[in-house]
């Protein structure tokens, strides 16, 4: 499985390409068509995967379903937002056709194409978060970073839902962790910064 980062139109959000005998899931879809077909080559688009609605995550996944023919798939709970300007903080970005989208609920497992793909509900930083793992890789959104986790000052954010979300994710294994804006990190890492913003969030 080979997995290409692509940095995003807006707050350099990540985007990342994995991809896999020849097809290819996104994950989120804040760059443009354009960004990904350049990276993309010759291969098949199974799926859109989103961590969450905010717009700088979600802007061009409407684009990417008509584009490449493929479903999108969100947590039930982003629905609110994404139909929304001001709760996805853009401008003008609002979904208002949903026929192109898949809803999660909750934890679960699914197969996409070749992939077999792990959901996993953290929200906490938005109230439609989701983990997906494919393999031994973490996709955490803005839920995880390197060094930090996501804030929780936002609409529908939400500190209590924070703290089962990073008790949650401290019992998964994964190797690498792909975070929505910023560098990976480790297993490791995350361990150390999972139990350090418990305590934070707890006193």
């Amino acid at each position: 499985m080979k997995i290409q980062q692509i940095i995003g139109d807006f707050l350099d959000a990540n985007v990342f390409l994995v991809e896999k005998d020849g097809q290819a899931l996104i994950v989120d879809s804040g760059a443009s068509v354009d960004k990904i077909k350049e990276a993309l080559g010759d291969k098949k688009i199974v799926g859109v995967l989103l961590t969450h609605a905010h717009y700088d995550h979600a802007c061009h996944c409407l684009d990417y379903a008509k584009e490449f023919g493929c479903k999108i798939y969100v947590s039930e709970r982003g629905k609110e937002i994404l139909q929304d300007h001001e709760k996805n903080y853009s401008e003008d970005f609002e979904v208002k056709d949903f026929s192109a989208f898949q809803f999660l609920i909750g934890d679960g497992a699914m197969r996409i194409g070749d992939f077999r793909v792990q959901y996993f509900a953290t929200p906490g930083h938005s109230p439609c978060a989701i983990c997906y793992k494919i393999g031994d890789d973490l996709f955490a959104g803005d839920t995880l970073f390197s060094n930090s986790i996501g804030r929780t000052d936002l609409y529908k954010s939400d500190k209590k839902e924070m703290i089962a979300s990073l008790e949650k994710l401290d019992k998964i294994e994964f190797e690498t962790c792909h975070s929505g804006h910023g560098e990976d990190s480790t297993f490791d890492r995350q361990k150390r910064n999972i139990k350090v913003f418990l305590r934070f969030l707890q006193r």
